[in-house]
This record gives C-alpha cells, sequence and structure tokens, in this order.
C-alpha cells in the first residue's frame, strides 16, 4: 500500500513538474543562441519565474520519492510502474498547456499504459 502512494507521489508530481517547466520556459522564450551577457538576463528571468521554480519543486519531490521508494522496492517494479508519467504528462500537456496531440501520441501513450499494466501484474 505505501509503495502504491509513494508511486503515484512520484508520477503526480513528476508530472507537475513536467507541465510547471514547460510553462515557464515558454514564458521565458527561446534561450538558444545567446551572448554571455544574455544568459545572465535569461537566468535572472528563469530564477525569478514562479512556474520554473514550482517545476523545479515538484521534480525534487518526485527524485527523494523515487530513492525513498528504491529503498526497499524492486528497481524492476518502481521503473515500469511510474512509467505511467508519461500518459499522465501528455494529459498535462493537452489540457493545461493547450497542446494538441495527434492520433499517434495518443496511441503511444495507450501502448505505454499497456506496457505499464503488463509489468506490473504480479
Amino acid at each position: 500500500m505505501l509503495t502504491a502512494i509513494m508511486v503515484l507521489m512520484i508520477v503526480s508530481s513528476n508530472a507537475a513538474g513536467d507541465v510547471l517547466l514547460t510553462r515557464g520556459m515558454k514564458k521565458i522564450g527561446d534561450i538558444s543562441a545567446l551572448s554571455p551577457v544574455d544568459l545572465l538576463k535569461v537566468a535572472k528571468r528563469v530564477l525569478t519565474n514562479r512556474d520554473f521554480m514550482l517545476g523545479v519543486l515538484c521534480l525534487s519531490v518526485s527524485f527523494f520519492s523515487f530513492l525513498t521508494v528504491l529503498s526497499w522496492a524492486d528497481l524492476s517494479f518502481v521503473v515500469p510502474a511510474t512509467a505511467i508519467v508519461y500518459v499522465v504528462t501528455i494529459f498535462g500537456a493537452k489540457f493545461i498547456l493547450k497542446e494538441e496531440i495527434n492520433r499517434m501520441r495518443w496511441a503511444g501513450t495507450l501502448l505505454v499504459c499497456l506496457g505499464v499494466a503488463l509489468v506490473c501484474i504480479p
């Protein structure tokens, strides 16, 4: 039971972190091919961006939860079980970031779901 709760925490905090980081970086804009001075300005915008910082916090929670679960559960269970984060993230992209998700991406997400289900069967 505790393992399932921790896997849920890993998945939810990881997906939230990815969505928040993406939203934060989209607000900041393209950062490719910038001079060192421009990179410092971008770094300031990144570090003062609420979505970015919350995303880092969520990903930190996910990482440390993952380490905790690995201390008592089998890696061969934990990694596939947490792979459901790909499914949760695509829903975050669709409904929070308002991304268009094509049929191939939905099909790939369905395949991930099926694979996770197969691996989690005892």
